[in-house]
């Protein structure tokens, strides 16, 4: 219906079997490839997370341990790929997965030289690594989905945590009602992110279908604005 759908008909090797919604509502940010690598710096992380971009990558690093195998379900600008990949160090494993062709070549630019790291194109709702994983991590990908791939990609993370391993979520929250950020965000909400809001409403932990599986701790930062989801297996 739209000119993204006719790159992708003719041949477009970046628009090859990326989902409707990516090319339709995110196209901007994530799909088109001239303004993805425009993007993937760390001053635009820091600035679409208000500064607080450290403090919530801090969250993700310090849980994943030397040695571990650890899945990141989607890419992410900046540098976080390449110090999630050094945390899991020589003697684990990292794996990062995405749907878009671009995202891909700039994962597989930064972690070519890294020998634990694997980048992998699949869908974080059907991908099943070789093995169980320590950690499985959804950083801030879950607003960016429509409400059933919110269930989806829940229930398959939660499906590949090893034994005693967990699974992490940093995402948006519904802000505190003082927290002016939260008036901005719904404009932002409104015009450029029409799956987010669904987190505000709903709980990380009503998307999955076993949730009794696994205890869950969640803790908010920034007024609310976002969110720093645990859930670790209990078998």
């Amino acid at each position: 219906m739209t000119t993204l759908h006719t790159r992708a008909s003719t041949g477009d090797p970046y628009y090859q079997d990326v989902p409707d919604y990516m090319t339709e509502v995110y196209d901007w940010a994530y799909v088109n490839p001239r303004k993805a690598r425009l993007l993937d710096h760390k001053l635009v992380v820091r600035t679409l997370l208000f500064g607080n971009d450290q403090r919530l990558m801090r969250a993700y690093l310090d849980e994943i341990q030397p040695g571990e195998k650890v899945w990141q379900v989607a890419h992410v600008y900046g540098d976080l790929v390449q110090r999630a990949a050094a945390r899991a160090g020589e003697e684990g494993r990292f794996t990062l997965t995405d749907i878009t062709p671009i995202q891909i070549e700039l994962a597989e630019g930064k972690l070519a030289a890294v020998s634990q790291a694997a980048v992998v194109r699949a869908d974080a709702a059907r991908y099943q690594p070789e093995q169980k994983q320590d950690l499985v991590c959804s950083f801030f990908l879950l607003h960016e989905v429509p409400e059933n791939m919110k269930s989806a990609i829940v229930d398959n993370m939660l499906a590949q945590v090893a034994p005693g391993g967990r699974a992490m979520f940093v995402d948006y929250h519904k802000p505190r009602a003082w927290q002016p950020i939260g008036w901005l965000l719904k404009w932002v909400n409104r015009v450029l992110e029409p799956f987010a809001e669904a987190l505000w409403r709903n709980g990380i932990d009503s998307y999955a279908r076993e949730a009794g599986r696994f205890d869950w701790s969640k803790r908010t930062v920034f007024g609310g604005v976002y969110q720093i989801v645990l859930a670790r297996r209990k078998d």
